[in-house]
């Protein structure tokens, strides 16, 4: 095995954690991975990790080396992208993760239109609402809703979200539609929660500012279950309307309190890059892409088509 190999298998290791899980990462076997790792360290005359049978730690060495080690392979990818896209065209892998309620609605909607431009561009997408390790993972671009926490990696506002509660038409028909923030109080509220319990929902409205405690039957962290739940009829939901633009365009959901406005009121939508020296062309015409996909589709929401068929 090449000495870059080695590297790559290192840094790996170090990122994923366990030689376990930096196997599952590779599709090599754990048992490959250590052997790597054993002859490298033969080589360096050093150790890298700190081995138990609970946990594998990067010894002082192995950390002033990974730095090191990063650099390197990070100049190599610089290197391998200048030459790949040499030409002009977007090419290669293009690594995304997405939520899972905005993977459905938007990025798997665009995707054909994006693929079809740049044939050249092949897409490995993860969805899911874990917040990912994009620099461990290898990922190119990472797109988030809401804001985004203090840290090292570099992000763009691609577009934004109009956060709205919705209910389904059979549950407004069994349960009667609320009139007023503090109406939710009284209602089967679907909420974005580890453990059961109350969330304090903010509206502002003609009123002032006002608050709702709410609580409900069933919590997730996954967009996708609570629209669906709510779709299906269980209760109502506050979230962000691109989690929930098929079952608004198909009635399956519609917008209730509509004379007040949630708190906040907008969900910023952000494309998230690892800190490279340079960003590559798929990276780049993939965000440009995506930022005026955002841009004409908001114009074309069912809040917005209402709001102008009532002009």
């Amino acid at each position: 095995m090449s000495e870059i190999s080695q590297l790559r298998i290192f840094a790996r290791v170090v990122e994923a954690g366990s030689f376990s899980e930096a196997g599952r990462q590779l599709g090599v076997a754990p048992s490959s991975i250590s052997r790597q790792i054993n002859d490298h360290e033969d080589k360096l005359g050093v150790r890298l990790f700190h081995r138990t049978t609970r946990k594998l730690t990067t010894t002082e060495a192995g950390e002033t080396y990974y730095a090191r080690v990063r650099k390197i392979l990070d100049l190599i990818e610089e290197a391998r992208l200048a030459i790949s896209e040499s030409d002009g065209r977007p090419a290669g892998v293009l690594r995304i993760t997405v939520p899972t309620g905005l993977g459905r609605q938007l990025l798997v909607t665009a995707l054909p239109d994006f693929l079809g431009k740049y044939s050249s561009i092949r897409v490995i997408l993860s969805m899911t609402d874990s917040q990912l390790d994009i620099v461990g993972e290898g990922i190119d671009v990472a797109i988030r809703l809401g804001r985004l926490p203090d840290s090292s990696l570099k992000s763009r506002k691609i577009g934004v979200s109009r956060r709205i509660v919705c209910a389904s038409p059979s549950y407004l028909h069994t349960r009667g539609s609320p009139k007023t923030p503090s109406d939710l109080e009284d209602h089967n509220c679907l909420t974005w929660r580890a453990h059961p319990g109350t969330n304090l929902w903010k509206f502002r409205g003609r009123e002032g500012s006002m608050e709702a405690r709410v609580s409900g039957n069933l919590f997730a962290q996954n967009a996708d279950a609570l629209v669906s739940a709510a779709a299906s009829g269980l209760g109502i939901v506050l979230l962000p309307d691109w989690n929930m633009g098929l079952e608004l365009r198909e009635g399956l959901l519609r917008p209730i309190l509509e004379n007040y406005e949630a708190v906040p009121g907008t969900s910023p939508i952000h494309a998230v890059f690892a800190p490279r020296k340079h960003m590559s062309k798929s990276v780049r015409v993939f965000t440009e892409f995506l930022a005026t996909h955002l841009a004409n589709a908001s114009h074309t929401s069912p809040r917005n088509q209402k709001r102008r068929g009532n002009d």
